[in-house]
């Protein structure tokens, strides 16, 4: 197996299937889905075929290194190890869900969609297989231009904004890093007399004394704005909110699922090896930062009208709680992190799928449009509230185990830090458990208020008062609650008879069909490994923990040692 370049056939797939469609999408409407989907399951089964040979007590595995420019000391070196070959396979299953989610959904250009979703799944999986600094930065620019496609053809209405803003605030955080590759490379140089860009020999600069306090300080620094801007870690977050509503469902889901997971991929493979002294320097910084993302990113979802913004900004703090998992450098704390960027795939994936469902047959998200779908999409609404209860920790799934551990980690590091923290994770069950309420089991069309709800129309009110005071849900016999129109969902409406709105803030879901077999297939299988790995953790940690603890030990000074 190991002459066989399984990294190299799994990173360039996609790619000949973007080729085929170009060559053969020309004339046959079924061949962008087709191809898309054939690719990407062909790609996810040799991500399968790689997790079962991979050895969990080793390091480094399925390596692939040739000479590329030897003067510049660029190779084409590829690898794997228990944190990255988890997040290949996380992102080839997102892959195929996110194409099977397209398929009938994406009328438009479907060529042109499933090309630039495939070069973008080339990126993204180069990235985690990436161990030559050059290469990496190709996949890492490589990932820019279809997302940015993505968002700026198939979005919505503001989708022109949303794409160039992700496209100006990634490049940004990429020429900072370049700028801190040079820096590197340089005093690598300096101090061996050797040219490389290859990842592992630049951490043995480290031990060497190449890197300076001062180097390291500054080169972690644009290492670390680059992948907190993809994280999106507080105050670097703003492009996430505007990306996320703009994009197509799909985009949504590869957004959250896998790119976001990018940035604390790319602080555990290069910031703390590299910058050892530079991650000392800056750990109080970035578990400030990380701290503030988790309270903000909560307290600005609990405002959100739209449910796409509110998954959004709840992924703000999410992703929070990795950087801080990270950053309290013990193994509990990185244990969690990882943890949570995997349950984070799985159930902000989904979340953003569910959202696209009712988005496709109401054309709206704001949650006040909704309410009573539970009666009407029984198995959408079981979904929702299982990804829910996942998002907000709930034990027995997967997002409590990550939580849980960073948790125990910040307390390791600092008890204050850890209260302050975790004594607001119940703003997630807040803003989470009131958007199910009012969404899931809230007043349907056509159903009459309740008036001890306090969700009655001004023109409601002024009617009960009208009856007078007996009759204001204590009235007399069976007149005692008269019929009205059902507030904000029918008040002056008048249904077209296809289940949209006919007008701006009311929705009829009472003629909406459950979910398609083809929505089923896209999310069950994420709601299974939600249940799965939050019952039964072990394998996961058995993957990675060996690679987590090279990232230790093979830093000159731990941190908060």
């Amino acid at each position: 197996m190991d002459s066989f370049p399984i990294l190299s056939i799994l990173t360039f797939l996609p790619v000949v299937g973007a080729i085929a469609i170009m060559v053969l999408g020309k004339d046959n409407s079924m061949a962008p889905r087709q191809i898309a989907l054939g690719t990407t399951l062909l790609t996810f089964v040799l991500s399968l075929i790689m997790l079962f040979q991979f050895d969990r007590n080793d390091s480094f595995q399925f390596t692939e290194h040739h000479v590329w420019l030897k003067d510049l000391g660029v190779s084409y070196f590829m690898g794997v190890d228990g944190i990255s070959v988890l997040l290949i396979v996380l992102t080839t299953l997102i892959a195929v869900v996110s194409v099977i989610w397209s398929w009938g959904t994406v009328v438009k250009r479907e060529r042109e969609y499933y090309v630039s979703m495939l070069i973008l799944v080339t990126g993204m999986l180069g990235v985690f297989m990436a161990l030559d600094l050059f290469i990496f930065y190709i996949f890492w620019e490589l990932m820019l231009v279809p997302m940015a496609l993505l968002i700026g053809i198939w979005g919505s209405k503001n989708r022109v904004y949303a794409a160039i803003k992700f496209f100006l605030y990634t490049l940004f955080g990429s020429l900072l890093m370049l700028v801190g590759i040079i820096a590197m490379y340089q005093a690598y140089y300096n101090q061996t007399g050797i040219r490389t860009l290859n990842v592992l020999e630049l951490q043995q600069g480290a031990a060497l004394g190449a890197y300076s306090d001062n180097l390291q300080f500054w080169v972690f620094g644009a290492f670390f704005i680059a992948f907190a801007i993809k994280v999106p870690l507080f105050p670097f977050h703003t492009w996430l909110p505007d990306a996320h509503v703009e994009s197509p469902t799909a985009g949504s889901v590869i957004l959250a699922a896998i790119m976001l997971k990018m940035g604390g991929y790319g602080l555990l493979r290069f910031n703390l090896p590299l910058f050892p002294d530079g991650a000392e320097a800056w750990a109080p910084i970035v578990i400030t930062l990380s701290i503030i993302g988790i309270i903000y990113g909560s307290l600005v979802a609990l405002v959100q009208p739209d449910l796409k913004k509110l998954i959004a900004y709840s992924s703000v703090s999410h992703m929070g709680f990795v950087t801080l998992g990270i950053f309290v450098g013990n193994l509990q704390g990185m244990d969690g992190a990882m943890m949570v960027m995997l349950a984070h795939g799985f159930n902000t994936g989904a979340l953003f799928m569910l959202v696209g469902v009712i988005y496709e047959r109401g054309h709206t998200r704001l949650i006040d449009a909704f309410g009573g779908l539970a009666s009407q999409m029984g198995k959408w609404a079981g979904l929702f509230i299982l990804f829910t209860f996942a998002s907000i920790g709930l034990p027995g799934l997967s997002g409590f185990i990550g939580e849980f551990l960073v948790a125990l980690g910040t307390y390791k590091y600092n008890p204050t830090a850890a209260f302050i923290t975790f004594s607001v994770v119940i703003f997630a069950a807040w803003y989470m458990l009131q958007m199910a309420q009012r969404v899931v089991w809230g007043r349907a069309w056509g159903q009459a208020p309740d008036p001890a709800d306090n969700d009655l129309t001004p023109a409601e009110v002024l009617e009960l008062e009208a009856l007078g005071p007996s009759d204001h849900g204590h009235g007399h016999g069976h007149d005692a609650h008269p019929a009205v129109s059902g507030g904000d969902h029918d008040h002056h409406a008048e249904d077209d008879g296809d289940g949209y709105p006919t007008h701006e803030g009311q929705i009829n879901s009472s003629k909406w069909p459950d979910m398609t077999p083809r929505e089923l297939l896209a999310i069950v299988p994420l709601g299974v490994l939600t249940i799965v790995f939050g019952v039964y953790p072990k394998p996961l940690f058995e993957i990675m923990e060996p690679a987590l603890k090279a990232v230790l030990e093979g830093a000159t000074r731990v941190i908060g040692s």
